[in-house]
């Protein structure tokens, strides 16, 4: 375990409850959630669809409001939270640079330090010399990677994921793995992400919880004890088949 998992958590979620109510009847999605992420740990949640992923990541991120229990943070400040959806949105009339540093705009930052940070990003996540390119003429990998590099631009305390590579195709999601590891591995991120795949979960996690169907409960909670900086080739190691084996096992 790295010596941040040992500090207070940043992150503590306290017996969560969520419903979904409409004239005839309640959706139970998540029940009883309670678990902690401490500072720069990634975490990931897995479960199958309809187990109250994405809700989960939304109550954190304060889009959705929990029937009972609590979410806190134990910054010192009132945290702020980066957030990379399934789809990357950006807007089509605005360059790589321009949708990256669109929150620093909205916060009424300095033109040439917005364009310094975001800058600095474009050269993180490998979009070096696209920087004028529009949203058409990027790959669906090349898109996400300025979803992310948006999130990252505010230099979040915490950053949520919710299965931001689900809609590529698999030879780009395993390259976007091995991006995305570094580039949390670089910016020393805390981050939460959401998703369906269980070698992906391992690639990228410190820790993975598993939710069972709905309402979601926590079923398991995996310490993913893999060397980093994580290589394509662990995932053909005894090590990362035995921690899938028991993943999948409590999926199912």
């Amino acid at each position: 375990m790295r010596k941040s998992m040992l500090s207070n958590p940043a992150l503590v979620v306290k017996d969560l409850s969520v419903n979904f109510r409409d004239n005839h009847s309640t959706i139970h999605a998540l029940e009883n959630i309670s678990f902690n992420v401490q500072a720069r740990e990634f975490v990931c949640f897995l479960g199958p669809s309809g187990s109250g992923k994405t809700t989960l990541l939304r109550v954190i991120a304060n889009l959705i409001q929990p029937t009972s229990g609590a979410v806190e943070f134990t910054f010192d400040h009132q945290p702020k939270i980066g957030m990379v959806f399934q789809q990357p949105n950006l807007m089509a009339w605005r360059s790589v640079l321009e949708n990256i540093k669109l929150p620093l705009e909205l916060e009424n930052v300095d033109k040439d330090i917005a364009n310094q940070k975001a800058n600095e990003l474009i050269q993180l996540v490998g979009l070096k010399g696209f920087e004028n390119s529009l949203p058409r003429d990027l790959s669906g990998g090349m898109a996400q990677r300025v979803g992310i590099a948006r999130a990252l631009i505010h230099d979040p305390d915490l950053l949520l994921l919710d299965e931001p590579f689900a809609s590529l195709d698999a030879i780009t999601r395993e390259r976007m793995w091995m991006e995305l590891s570094n580039i949390c591995q670089a910016k020393q991120k805390t981050v939460v992400m959401v998703t369906h795949s269980i070698n992906e979960s391992l690639f990228l996690a410190d820790r993975v919880l598993v939710l069972t169907q709905r309402p979601g409960k926590i079923k398991l909670d995996v310490e993913v004890n893999l060397p980093r900086p994580r290589q394509e080739e662990m995932r053909y190691t005894n090590q990362f088949g035995e921690l899938a084996k028991k993943l999948r096992s409590a999926i199912e």
